[in-house]
């Protein structure tokens, strides 16, 4: 029995390794390479921190994830606010509204500036709002805010139009 446990475990681990020929390629990240990746992160910089802050009610911003989605917590008066950005270069308002209503969202069609955008709530959530928008190439971008249930905060619809507001005035 254990020469067939380990027969089995070298067969194993002989069947997962490969060999990916070439030459590695060095890069730098500190944005003085011509890489494919080197602006890979700026879409969390749409909006300005202090633009960000200022736009939910808050005092001071801290950066959390970012990627395909970023993400902050902002504090201040009302508590911690939790702010989302994403930016879905394949993704549509169609999708996004299917997405809301399977999940039971509120959503409702508005514009900003013009664009056709959508604005989504969840329904035991009246301190959350998100909107998205077309973005301007391709796909869609959107703004989540949430407050602290019960925070005696201001409206996180408005909150979340604003930044979307701010975010299709600066990408013309």
């Amino acid at each position: 029995m254990r020469r067939t446990a380990v027969a089995v475990g070298v067969l194993l681990l002989a069947g997962c390794s490969t060999t990916v020929p070439g030459t590695p390629k060095a890069e730098s990240f500190d944005g003085s390479a011509d890489s494919e990746f080197t602006n890979l992160l700026t879409e969390c910089d749409a909006v300005a921190d202090d633009r960000i802050a200022d736009t939910v009610g808050g005092d001071a911003i801290e950066r959390g994830f970012f990627g395909a989605i970023c993400r902050w917590d902002v504090a201040g008066p009302n508590g911690i606010v939790k702010v989302t950005f994403n930016w879905f270069e394949n993704g549509s308002l169609d999708a996004e509204r299917d997405a809301s209503q399977q999940m039971m969202y509120t959503t409702s069609d508005i514009t900003v500036q013009g664009r056709k955008a959508i604005r989504q709530q969840p329904p035991d959530d009246p301190a959350s709002c998100g909107v998205t928008a077309g973005s301007p190439d391709s796909g869609v971008v959107g703004w989540w805010v949430q407050y602290l249930p019960g925070s005696g905060h201001p409206d996180p619809c408005e909150a979340a139009t604003t930044l979307m507001d701010l975010t299709i005035n600066l990408s013309r």
